[in-house]
Formats: C-alpha cells, structure tokens, sequence
C-alpha cells in the first residue's frame, strides 16, 4: 500500500533531515521533489498543486527557517497536512434511526461491491448489529449465488429472489423481510455497469426513494487511480453519496486514489479494503493513514487487530504454559493460527515505524505456503508426539512427512524452531537459569516462530 509514494517521499525528508540549516531555495527544491512524487502516485493536478501550497505557506516561515531541527519540522507539516487532506478525522456509519437502517452500496461493475457487502456484514455482526445483506443485482451472471455463499461463510442472512427482475420489488420485499426477521441493518447490494449509464442511474435513484437508505456508500477499485475519482463524482452529483470504500487496497502501490477522492468528491473515506478474506475490512484513519504513507507504521490499528483476533483467556493460559515450560507443539499450531488472523506477515510488518523504509524490507516477501505446510507437519502427528516432541523418531518423522505431504528436512526444520523457541521463551522467563522464574506480564500474543 503506497509503496512507491513512501519510497519516494522518504529520499525527500532524507535529504531535507541532511541539511543542518534550511532555506527557502532548500523548501522549494523539497516541495518540487513531493508534487512530483504525488503527481507520479496518479493524485489530481489540482490536489497535489493545492497540497503543495498548504505545506510551502507554511513551510518558508519562522515556525521552520528558525527550528533546530528544521527538517523534522517540515515533516511534521506534511503529516498534518497529508492527514487534513485525508479528511482528518474517521467518519463513522450513520446508523441512528427506525430499523431497519439501509445501507446503499454503489458503483461500477467489478470494483467489488458484492465481497464489501459481505465485509460490511462481517464488521458489523463483530459490533452486535443482525445485518441482513440483498442480492439486488439482477444483471451479473451468478451476483445473488455469489451473495448467498458469502453470507453462508459469515453466517449473516441473504434475501434473493432468483425469480424475480425487478430490483425495486425485492429491495422493497426486503425492508418487510428484514422487519420480520429482526434484522436492524439492511446492506443492499446493486448492480453495476461497465460505464455510468442513464438507465443504472435511474434505476439507482428508484432504489433510493424505495429504501430510504442512511448511507449511500460508493465502492471504488483503489487501483483505478483517477478514473475511480471521477466516476465518484458523477455518482455523487446524481445520488448524493455519502461516503467512500476503497477495494484492493493491497494492491495499491501508488494511492492516487486515496488522497484525491476526499478533496474532489467532498465525501469521506470510510472503510477500506485490505485483501481477500472476508475479515479484511478496515474502518478508515485519516492520521494513521498519514502514517503510513509516511512510514512512520500503524500501531494502533495492529493493536486493534491483535484485540479482535486474541482470546485473553488462551492468552493468559498460553502465558501459565510458558511459565511452567509446558509449551507443546498444539500450542505452536494454536498461536501460528492466531497470527494468520491478522493479516499477511508483510502487512504486520509494515505496519511497524520504521519497517517501510527498510532496504531488507524491499525485498523481503514472505511465502504463506509455509505457514500452511508448518500447520500440516502438526496436524499429521498424533496427540502424544504434539504434546511431547522428543518420541518423534526416524520412523515417526517419515510417517509424518508422508500425512503431511512435506519432506523429512521440512519436519526436522519445524521441530528444530520449535526446540529453539521453547529455549527462547525459558531464558526470556528466567526458568533457565537457576530454576528462577521472574514474573512475565500478561501478554496478548508470541509469536515462536519467527
């Protein structure tokens, strides 16, 4: 995400951090480098131009000129600016309001309204809400099948009606469904054209005098850039969007999107997608965006993922094991699990200060095959050999390597990280020295394998 905006930027601030004392002439140079850079990341002329403006104002004054540490100061600038750009503050969903709410999600086919509807369902039941999600798209070849199977993986309703054309007649049919059925949320699911057209328009705004909706949310393809601006526009100066979710996020390397949408449309960014699973769904942060793109990391976010996906009670017993250096081989499995939760191990990383900026980072890509083989190797042993490594013998390795469908060396790799983590986590205690334990802390999350 912004890989290359980040990369770029950071040569500016490195240059500008080199310089004991800045000029005007200096600022300049900077802030020609940062249009560019922005302008190259595909942000509108007249965002980036705009930008600029807000950071040179304040930039070549006193506040900056007379610092110790100018550089840092005009750093700051841009933080502050990038995160007003960015809309400042996050903008929640308007849920307030006669259930069932309606929740309008719109947009051009393929920027992958249906799999958010499904996010969307997903983020709200964690947060105690009963959505119920309607397959109103009656265009795309197998939109509704799609609809149902995702809801069947979230366990979040579906209402279809696979004989009927009429979009106004099931999104009608549904407020009374969801009434029925106590559902307080509805997140309607329309259908999309390959370009904005009048009859998706106004079939778009018979939907809206039917539902009533407290959100008309747009789904956009983040890595569309400029076209994904445009077209928000056209959708809002038509149905009057109230917010933005920005798809593939992930895949983002430049974030054109991102930082012009806000300032063009007038609409705030609220949620964005960050991969395929249905879980990865983030509420969007101008100021830890900001962070991000300037690879200062994301923590907060990284410690709201760990809060969602840790049990404390599993962790607090995962602490007592290692204290008492009974940590097995299910325990392993159980926390490699656990991290698998919150994302890729490329985007826990990145979300660390500093890590962007890395050279070793560039280049460092993690192959998430191995995790799966890691939890094959465990899962192919039985019960005793999980919960006491050293009867796994010869004979015993071959066989798991067989079940697992992996090599002698993958199982003798595992059980030799595993003995060096268990030693790892004795030291850090205090239980290797002298048979003292000092007391650890409660802690949400180990990660042993790495």
């Amino acid at each position: 995400m912004f890989e290359n905006l980040t990369e770029k930027l950071n040569r500016v601030f490195k240059t500008l951090r080199g310089q004991g004392k800045l000029t005007e002439k200096n600022i300049q140079e900077a802030l020609r480098e940062v249009r560019l850079a922005l302008l190259e990341a595909d942000v509108h002329y007249k965002v980036a131009k705009n930008f600029v403006a807000a950071i040179r104002e304040r930039a070549i004054g006193q506040e900056v000129l007379s610092s110790l540490t100018p550089g840092q100061q005009v750093i700051k600038i841009v933080n502050e600016e990038l995160t007003r750009l960015l809309g400042e503050e996050a903008v929640p969903l308007d849920l307030m309001g006669r259930p069932p709410i309606c929740l309008m999600l719109v947009g051009l086919q393929g920027s992958g309204k249906t799999t958010t509807a499904a996010k969307l369902a997903a983020h709200l039941k964690k947060r105690n809400h009963r959505p119920c999600m309607v397959a109103a798209d009656v265009y795309r070849p197998a939109a509704i099948d799609q609809l149902i199977t995702l809801g069947n993986q979230i366990d979040v309703s579906v209402y279809a009606d696979l004989d009927e054309k009429k979009p106004e007649k099931i999104c009608s049919d549904a407020l009374g469904f969801a009434r029925q059925n106590g559902n307080n949320i509805l997140i309607v699911d329309t259908a999309g054209r390959l370009h904005i057209d009048t009859e998706l328009m106004e079939e778009l705004q018979r939907l809206k005098e039917i539902l009533e909706p407290n959100e008309i949310l747009f789904v956009a393809d983040a890595m569309t850039g400029q076209d994904a601006v445009n077209v928000a526009s056209e959708f809002d100066s038509e149905l009057g969007i109230t917010g933005v979710v920005l798809t593939k996020m992930d895949g983002d390397a430049r974030g054109g999107a991102a930082l012009s949408i806000r300032e063009v449309t007038g609409k705030p960014i609220k949620f964005i997608g960050t991969g395929e699973k249905l879980d990865a769904l983030e509420v969007f942060y101008p100021d830890r965006m900001s962070s991000r793109i300037l690879g200062m990391g994301d923590v907060l976010t990284l410690i709201e993922k760990a809060q969602e996906s840790f049990d404390e009670k599993h962790a607090l017993d995962l602490a007592k094991k290692i204290r008492d250096d009974s940590f097995t081989l299910e325990d392993f499995r159980d926390q490699l699990r656990q991290v698998r939760k919150l994302g890729s191990l490329e985007q826990i990383l990145s979300m660390l200060p500093g890590m962007a900026n890395m050279k070793q980072m560039k280049n460092f890509k993690v192959d998430e095959r191995e995790l799966v083989r890691v939890e094959a190797i465990i899962n192919s042993m039985t019960p005793e050999e999980r919960r006491n490594h050293s009867i796994i013998n010869a004979s015993r390795r071959r066989r798991i390597a067989r079940g697992s469908g992996t090599s002698i060396q993958d199982v003798n790799r595992l059980l030799k990280n595993y003995v060096q983590a268990k030693k790892m986590m004795r030291q850090l205690t205090g239980g290797g020295k002298k048979g003292k334990k000092k007391r650890i802390r409660k802690t949400k999350s180990m990660l042993p394998w790495m």
